[in-house]
């Protein structure tokens, strides 16, 4: 079912590879004309703009822009047990993870009387956002609240689209994670309008105001991810996602069953979603064939997912050793990469580019995606060569604090007057000699 490339026998250069390898086409800059006059139309109209959009793309009208919390109450009251549980055991791990991450801040003494500290303070607001297209996604819900929680952001509003099912409120199971993290606030809006009212802000119909945030974060459709672009530096994000991927290197230890089960659990969300395999063995490809034609016949949305199965961006590479098979998945540096080969956590410990890795046969990206405590808002696209995922970073800034004593200064003066000098920057080295009579 997978298309192959065959690179047994050569070895491509980056370049090469970074061309032949299959990857979604997401063309941001083409739906941007088709963007921009919603953002538009948005900072110039507020709340009426966002309600008519919601009309138009959601097929429901909002009351309000903001969820009242009675029902957030009502619809955790009314979650399925079973669901609350393993939302909560979620939550759990998530914090623990993320608890670990948080840093502290720093003082070096760079000479006596001077000294540079490092103070990492929280994003004041941030907005997160949770999507509600094919699927519905309370797990990112969790994956953006608990780590801004950790990281002491003291203000943040979780978005979601309206659901005309639902007289126009997101999904209740959205709304049940909201309360069970003790989020408050939240708007009934998706999209690229909810990237713009967050941006800018706005009067909800009841006269409630809507306060702009500083970073908005959460994956989206292209249509949101253009609405970052548009708006990024009026606001931080975390990343301009894409379609999910997964890849998975594996050699003849691998089962075919786990690796096609795994192929489809990704291909599910979307038809755009990229699955590919890099392996040794082509006895191991034909099985996973085998397997894929099976599994996905029996799968409840066995369209979707095979429309990602024989998309261009979904694929089997067959390589010599597990050594180019790397090679290869560094250059791909998928979202998520899955090791099961022999010696598996020795291979995923020479792994330089992936935005998380799964390593042996029992942590498949399914797990990451809920209840392994790490978070899955990961880099697409190629992103992980370069960025990071989610993590209590992303709402933390660096702030240096310097403190130098007239002794310390005068200690350096001489050379911050040089260097402004080399410079051309003659005023810079002035304020540092006006502090001593105006000799340097």
């Amino acid at each position: 079912m997978l298309s192959r490339i065959d690179l047994r026998g050569r070895v491509p250069s980056a370049a090469e590879l970074r061309a032949s390898l299959p990857r979604a086409e997401v063309d941001v800059d083409a739906v941007l004309h088709q963007v921009r006059p919603v953002v538009d139309a948005v900072r110039e109209r507020g709340v009426d703009a966002v309600l008519e959009f919601a009309e138009r793309f959601d097929k429901v009208r909002p009351a309000r822009v903001r969820v009242p919390e009675t029902e957030l109450k009502r619809a955790l009251d009314e979650l399925d047990p079973a669901v609350r549980e393993a939302l909560e055991t979620s939550i759990a791990r998530a914090r623990l993870v993320h608890a670990d991450q948080r840093r502290t801040d720093t003082t070096t003494r760079v000479v006596p009387g001077g000294t540079v500290t490092e103070r990492w303070v929280p994003v004041a607001r941030v907005g997160l956002y949770a999507p509600g297209g094919l699927a519905v996604y309370p797990s990112s819900v969790v994956m953006n609240v608990v780590p801004a929680q950790v990281a002491g952001v003291e203000s943040l509003v979780v978005c979601s689209p309206p659901q005309a099912a639902f007289g126009g409120l997101p999904h209740p199971t959205v709304l049940a994670a909201c309360a069970l993290l003790d989020v408050t606030e939240v708007w009934a809006v998706g999209g690229a309008q909810a990237v713009a009212l967050l941006a800018y802000g706005g009067v909800d119909t009841d006269g409630g105001a809507l306060e702009p945030v500083d970073t908005v974060t959460g994956p989206g459709n292209i249509y949101l991810t253009a609405a970052k672009r548009l708006l990024r530096g009026l606001i931080g994000i975390d990343s301009e996602a894409g379609p999910t991927e997964i890849a998975i290197l594996a050699d003849h230890t691998a089962d075919p069953v786990h690796v096609a089960a795994d192929l489809i659990s990704q291909a599910e969300h979307d038809p755009q979603a990229a699955s590919v395999l890099v392996t040794t063995s082509e006895e191991l490809a034909d099985a996973v064939d085998a397997q894929l034609v099976a599994q996905v016949a029996a799968t409840k949305h066995s369209e979707r997912v095979r429309t990602a199965l024989v998309g261009r961006q979904s694929g089997c590479m067959l390589v010599s050793t597990v050594d180019e098979g790397l090679r290869v998945v560094d250059t791909y540096a998928a979202e998520h990469l899955e090791i099961q080969t022999v010696n598996a956590a020795e291979v995923a410990a020479r792994v330089r580019s992936a935005g998380a890795i799964f390593v042996g046969p029992y942590s498949p990206v399914s797990l990451g995606d809920y209840c392994a405590g790490s978070n899955h808002v990961l880099p697409t696209g190629g992103c992980a060569r370069h960025s990071s995922g989610l993590s209590v970073q992303t709402f933390l800034r660096g702030v240096h604090v310097v403190e130098y004593t007239r002794e310390a200064l005068a200690e350096v003066a001489s050379q911050v007057v040089a260097l402004a000098n080399a410079e051309d920057l003659p005023a810079h080295g002035q304020a540092v000699t006006a502090r001593f009579g105006g000799a340097s």
